[in-house]
């Protein structure tokens, strides 16, 4: 484990390696009592990304790191999947310290990984909270002219094309004010070499929708109205058919932990700190 003089957000930011995995994971102790909240991101996004969101959880305590691939984490060498991915994110909580439970958000993608993650550790993950995110590839598809832009990591690396096709798959805000899909780009790294491939990978194939009603964790689903790349009709499903889920509607499109910051982030503190039912 070696620290590197990186910050993110107050955070402390470590080279962690795992039998040969290096992670880059940013983690911080927060003063609230509860089990500190494992965050994963989206496809492609480096851990930057959920500035504004990691700030407005005040005081909870996070952990964040980038996906093999994605950011300051080097690509493994062969293709992984969730439930690698799963085993490896047991093992690094285990490397920091971090012995009992832990509640768990997923972004998007990471929505995916978190599922998976919830299913593989039921012990290990007490709450859920569901972001943006569907049961996988049995899922209702976005449209076909926001799927073919999603296909490749080029809103990654070129600018000027976040800024021309932003507002059409982001939605929400970025339809409002495109100007912040320039705040967005600056904390853009781009995908490294084939970590991009390998996260489509990861994906393909894969669907939680056949054991969802097997989930024992207390979930929050968040989504937005106005998501062009996971339509809201996905969260409905995931709230339907975990046990014990709610649903929570966000007027916002797909990146509203971003750009809705300070209004979503008392919402999960609050179901973080709720009383088990």
């Amino acid at each position: 484990m070696q620290l590197t003089p990186e910050s993110f957000c107050g955070m402390q930011v470590q080279m962690v390696d795992l039998d040969g995995q290096v992670l880059r994971v940013a983690t911080c102790k927060g003063s609230d009592a509860s089990p500190p909240l494992l965050i994963f991101n989206g496809i492609g996004a480096n851990l930057e990304l959920v500035e504004p969101f990691v700030a407005a959880l005040e005081d909870v305590s996070v952990i964040i790191f980038d996906i093999p691939g994605v950011g300051g984490s080097p690509a493994p060498l062969v293709p992984y999947r969730f439930s690698t991915l799963s085993v490896l994110t047991d093992r690094l909580l285990s490397r920091l310290g971090y012995d009992g439970p832990v509640d768990v958000l997923g972004v998007s993608w990471g929505g995916a990984l978190a599922q998976q993650f919830a299913r593989l550790y039921p012990v290990r993950c007490r709450r859920l909270i569901l972001a943006a995110t569907s049961p996988g590839v049995i899922m209702v598809p976005a449209k076909l002219s926001v799927l073919t832009k999603l296909i490749g990591p080029r809103r990654y690396t070129d600018p000027d094309y976040l800024q021309q096709v932003g507002a059409e798959i982001y939605g929400g805000a970025y339809r409002r004010d495109p100007s912040l899909l320039k705040e967005h780009g600056r904390h853009i790294q781009a995908p490294r070499g084939r970590g991009y491939l390998y996260q489509l990978l990861a994906a393909s194939g894969w669907s939680s929708l056949p054991w969802l009603g097997a989930l024992r964790q207390t979930t929050l689903v968040m989504h937005g109205n106005d998501d062009p790349i996971v339509p809201l009709a996905n969260a409905k499903i995931l709230a339907a058919r975990i046990r014990h889920a709610s649903l929570h509607v966000i007027d916002d499109g797909h990146l509203f932990l971003i750009t809705r910051a300070n209004d979503v982030a008392p919402v999960v503190r609050q179901f973080l700190r709720r009383e088990a039912s």
